[in-house]
């Protein structure tokens, strides 16, 4: 077995990987930082430590899962390729892909380990689980792969080899991942909840930035085992935004948009707030609603100086307006916005009277305590323009640099972010060999447009020319009280 890992040296943070004991471990870290090879190594290092059974035999069985079987073949397969060639350690090409590595040791034992590829992505996947007995369980690409699937994972580790067979010497699961979205599971246990039992580890950052640039970090890691050094890292970065920079190559949380981005001009450094918003006292709120059995509302205001606050979301599932309006945002309106006019602006759609009762979705909202009028306009464009003029505004600031946005993003508002980000996008569409790229027209229907159609709702509103102009008298002469724009 230590023939197979010659030349392995553990970066520091795949170190202390290897030296924890915790029963999950993950590893997070850029492209190219060595995550995956440090999993194939760990694995072998456990099959060859396995307590011997009666007979000698050093038996033990790993699952290695990916989210999807092309993947799993192009990718994981291979990396475990390079740790275990297939002259010792034969795969069989049928579902499940398994590898064997049967081979006498130094101390006259003998090594049996069993190594199953599988292809699981959703909560439904993770029934073909239920029948596994296994040592322990690596999943590649972590982000990729939905929380329930290491749930029913962790059930099936520990329980191979069978006590008379000598038991398993080690159990658990250990995991390697590109960074994830905000807010994915994967943030969640590792920043928040920090289960017992758990562990993760994260490596530093490939590039770090200076001058305006990027340069190579001295502190990167796996930087001897690149054929081109650190211009690996640094050749990605020409051409590439600053999120996907700072996803893939300096490993932060993030959203990385594939397509292109309905909302260019947003830069989630400049319109993100520090710290939720709080609503300003005596000043309008106006909502935005989007209808349908997806329904959503967005809460804002216009804030002296025209900027638009985007305070609140709300995102409804399988539910229709009626329940929604009045179990999820009229008690909001009570609680955390009590004291404030509302001005609510809808779909223009939503004057359409139901089949059923002749009621229309205004008709519902009005029932609920929320008077709302129809948007001055259904049109894309129109509705793209409002939100994308607030964002391309602003103060000018000081030697040419940008000043304070015209548009603010509470954090808590995490589906218009990730929506952003790269949820809300125009679909790319198939193209001939050599052509130019090509975008469908309007946004893709997904989880993020139904929240970004209310915001744009709510920007028509705020954008109405009289209604701007009261914001910014209201501002004084500075535009921008101090005392109501702190810590914003």
């Amino acid at each position: 077995m230590s023939e197979l890992v010659v030349g392995y040296r553990a970066e520091p943070t795949l170190a202390r990987f290897h030296r924890s004991r915790a029963f999950v471990r993950g590893v997070m870290g850029p492209v190219g930082s060595g995550k995956s090879s440090a999993m194939c190594v760990e694995l072998l290092l456990r099959a060859a430590r396995q307590r011997p059974g009666p007979d000698g035999m050093r038996r033990t069985r790993f699952a290695v899962v990916r989210n999807t079987y092309p993947e799993l073949r192009t990718t994981t397969l291979k990396t475990w390729a390079d740790w275990a060639p297939t002259q010792v350690c034969p795969v069989r090409g049928s579902a499940p892909l398994t590898a064997r590595m049967a081979a006498p040791l130094a101390d006259g034992t003998r090594l049996d380990m069993e190594v199953l590829f599988l292809a699981l992505d959703s909560a439904d996947d993770a029934r073909k689980l239920l029948s596994l007995e296994l040592t322990g369980a690596w999943v590649n690409e972590a982000r990729e792969v939905d929380k329930a699937v290491l749930d029913a994972l962790l059930g099936r580790v520990g329980r191979y080899p069978p006590k008379r067979l000598g038991g398993p010497s080690w159990s658990g699961l250990i995991m390697d991942s590109n960074p994830p979205d905000d807010g994915h599971w994967w943030q969640r246990m590792a920043e928040e909840e920090r289960p017992d039992g758990w562990e993760f580890f994260r490596q530093p950052s490939a590039l770090v930035e200076a001058a305006g640039d990027y340069a190579l970090n001295p502190l990167a890691e796996n930087l001897r085992h690149q054929p081109l050094g650190g211009d690996y890292w640094l050749r990605q970065a020409a051409g590439k935004s600053r999120q996907w920079v700072a996803v893939y190559l300096q490993g932060r949380y993030g959203c990385v948009a594939e397509g292109r981005p309905v909302y260019p001009e947003y830069d989630d450094e400049r319109h993100l707030a520090r710290q939720p918003l709080a609503p300003l006292p005596g000043v309008p709120l106006l909502l935005g609603w989007d209808f349908g059995l997806t329904p959503a509302c967005v809460a804002t205001q216009l804030a002296p100086g025209g900027r638009l606050l985007v305070l609140a979301e709300y995102a409804g599932q399988g539910t229709g307006i009626r329940r929604f309006a009045r179990e999820v945002v009229a008690p909001a309106l009570r609680s955390r916005f009590a004291g404030l006019s509302v001005q609510s602006h809808g779909d223009p759609a939503g004057r359409a009277r139901a089949q059923t009762d002749e009621r229309t979705c205004m008709d519902e909202l009005a029932a609920a305590g929320i008077p709302t009028q129809p948007a001055r306009s259904n049109d894309f464009t129109a509705r793209r323009e409002a939100v994308a003029g607030f964002l391309a505004g602003g103060e000018p600031g000081a030697d040419g640099k940008q000043g304070a946005p015209a548009f603010l993003l509470s954090p808590n508002c995490t589906l218009l972010r990730k929506g952003f980000l790269s949820g809300y996008r125009y679909e790319r569409l198939p193209v001939m060999s050599g052509g130019e790229e090509r975008f469908a027209e309007r946004p893709l229907k997904n989880s993020y447009s139904h929240i970004h159609d209310a915001l744009q709702y709510a920007a028509l509103a705020a954008e109405e020319p009289g209604r701007k102009t009261q914001a910014r008298r209201r501002g004084g002469a500075g535009g921008r009280p101090a005392d109501v724009m702190a810590g914003y």
